[in-house]
């Protein structure tokens, strides 16, 4: 399997301002002085070698959308953002003879995870066959409705692609294009849920957003501790801090990088992605976030190491 990070940022989408982008650039110039660059090869090489992620590069602004290649057909967890990104690639490589099935599976219905569905350019193509997998009964309520005329110009009923919701039911799995699917109930409002996604091989992705654990309910933690399991891969919200999730920011249905590998230890998982990005962050604020949780994750291994990625638009992971 390959995992390929759409959009990773929560809440709402966010751009770099010019301030942020003119902070890089002088920051680049600095480490620059007394390096020969010559041409834009060598100044890759620079960038590459001598830059900080969050100077040479950018976690991104896209909202949820991650795609798991795996098999003839598409499989894409949440319609954030970065979705009009994965429809535009998608209908390149179907120009190459990709089939064209999109098996779809949302998290929850809350906007930002929604929100590039409008703007999915598959979804106008009549050859196209798309499933909506959610444990959501209205499901179909919320895609329709912000297609509506006072929200979008364009009517749900005007797209062209075959479309079909299939209704799941937590803890039920289903084989679909070869994947054996799972759903997790998650603390959130309106609820959401995870997804375990297994190929025949016994390898497996855990995607797991918009989720609050909470130390005084370890009856589900140690549900999700099971549901995390030996898995190759854990995307899990990492939202806020710790100090944050347990304060201020209690109840709003997010979780912290903390309690992210505490779990992620205790299920025995191999690698674990930071994910929803908080969208007042910076670069720099994500990236203290990962060195931070690299630093905790050594503090508190007792084990096997486990890998902690920061994702970001664009990111690829091979499971």
């Amino acid at each position: 399997m390959l995992v390929r990070f759409w959009g990773t940022r929560g809440s709402l989408p966010v751009a770099a301002k010019a301030g942020a982008i003119r902070a890089k650039i002088a920051r680049a110039l600095v480490a620059a002085n007394g390096h020969s660059i010559a041409n834009l090869e060598q100044a890759g090489a620079f960038i590459d070698q001598q830059l900080d992620f969050a100077t040479g590069g950018t976690y991104g602004g896209s909202t949820a959308c991650v795609e798991i290649e795996s098999g003839d057909s598409f499989f894409i967890c949440d319609m954030g953002s970065g979705l009009r990104e994965f429809g535009l690639n998608a209908l390149k490589r179907c120009a190459d003879g990709h089939v064209r099935i999109y098996n779809f599976f949302q998290s929850h219905l809350h906007w930002d995870h929604i929100m590039g569905f409008p703007f999915f350019a598959p979804a106008f193509d009549p050859g196209a066959k798309i499933r909506i997998h959610s444990a959501h009964p209205d499901a179909e309520d919320a895609l329709r409705r912000q297609q509506e005329e006072i929200s979008f110009p364009v009517p749900f009923d005007w797209l062209r692609a075959s479309i079909e919701f299939v209704a799941m039911t937590p803890g039920e799995p289903i084989a679909v294009d070869g994947l054996t699917v799972v759903a997790e109930k998650q603390q959130h409002s309106h609820d959401s849920y995870g997804y375990r996604f297994t190929d025949p091989t016994g390898r497996n992705v855990v995607f797991s957003t918009d989720s609050e654990h909470k130390a005084d309910n370890m009856k589900d933690e140690a549900a999700f501790i099971d549901f995390f399991r030996d898995a190759d891969l854990v995307i899990c919200d990492t939202m806020y801090s710790l100090a944050d999730s347990v304060s201020m920011k209690e109840d709003w249905g997010h979780s912290s990088n903390v309690v992210a590998i505490d779990l992620c230890h205790e299920a025995g998982a191999r690698r674990l992605a930071l994910f929803h990005h908080e969208p007042t962050y910076a670069d720099e604020d994500i990236q203290r976030m990962h060195e931070e949780s690299i630093r905790y994750e050594e503090l508190t291994r007792d084990g096997n190491a486990l890998e902690v990625l920061c994702a970001y638009d664009g990111l690829e992971v091979r499971v």
